[in-house]
């Protein structure tokens, strides 16, 4: 490839990782705009289904079913069910309490993998790891502030998302190379929606017309936020894209603003600050640690 070519595509991968990033968080902001007039339940599934539909008829136009066999179904599912632990807890978070804080709270997930990833991948945790999870967890209390605000019991919800998505990424880690891509990401919304349909069968609110069209576009746009994902992380270095990531922060305080009127203060913008500095330090470091050369 050539170098032009090389800078292309560079260039094209972190384009797509910041509009996914805005995309997902358009999405989160829509559920909590549909959550005023149905279950929490119903829109995550809503999430889960739609997602499925579409990257199914996506994988299969050409006729290949493969993506649909899994060599390790029981590790898919319980895959699947941290991901809808996450989306549950988050959701039910922003139900009633600040988009914006709720999103950088589950970013305090990308540092506990850190943590998690001795136990249950048998990884080195250096220093540094344990340093960078307690300036994470200082940078959630910040926001948090327990016993001095409103909606607490939801922020608390949000700090659940983001355990279970720190065992998402971490068993996502264990499925490297047993499953393919496209298998991982089929599975991952198939187990969801079986969940959920269940959960949400037993709440069901029925849509009107206009609310069905917002359910399939929330389900429309987690697929397209996770297509643009795996097509940026194709083109360029998981390395180099990681920090343009946190551009969902940035969406979900924008959006927090302009269509919830929530003030972003001082110990939102501190905290967020914790957070996002611990992860970027930490992949720093660990960059670092594997090219240093052996003694």
């Amino acid at each position: 490839m050539s170098a032009a070519h090389a800078h292309r595509d560079l260039y094209i991968g972190i384009a797509a990782t910041v509009l996914a990033a805005f995309v997902l968080a358009g999405m989160d902001t829509i559920a909590k705009f549909l959550m005023r007039s149905l279950p929490t339940e119903q829109v995550v599934w809503a999430r889960f289904f739609f997602h499925l539909l579409l990257v199914g008829a996506i994988f299969a136009r050409r006729g290949n079913w493969s993506f649909v066999r899994t060599r390790h179904p029981v590790l898919q599912t319980v895959r699947g069910a941290t991901l809808v632990g996450v989306t549950l807890s988050l959701y039910s978070a922003i139900r009633n309490g600040s988009l914006a804080e709720a999103t950088a709270i589950v970013f305090f997930a990308p540092v506990l993998v850190t943590v998690l990833s001795g136990p249950m991948l048998g990884e080195r945790v250096r220093h540094w790891h344990w340093l960078a999870v307690f300036l994470g967890f200082a940078g959630v209390l910040v926001i948090v502030r327990p016993g001095f605000r409103e909606h607490d019991s939801a922020l608390w919800l949000a700090c659940v998302a983001a355990v279970s998505l720190a065992l998402y990424f971490v068993l996502t880690r264990r499925l490297r190379g047993l499953d393919s891509e496209r298998t991982t990401l089929f599975h991952t919304t198939l187990g969801g929606s079986v969940l959920l349909s269940i959960l949400a069968g037993l709440s069901w609110q029925a849509p009107t017309a206009a609310e069905w069209a917002v359910l399939v576009g929330i389900g429309a746009l987690g697929a397209g936020g996770h297509l643009l994902l795996v097509r940026a992380f194709h083109l360029a270095p998981a390395s180099t894209l990681a920090p343009f990531l946190n551009a969902q922060l940035v969406a979900a305080a924008i959006y927090s603003a302009v269509f919830f009127n929530d003030v972003l203060d001082l110990p939102f913008l501190a905290g967020t600050a914790l957070i996002v500095g611990a992860g970027l330090w930490v992949s720093q470091r660990d960059r670092r640690a594997l090219h240093r050369p052996a003694p």
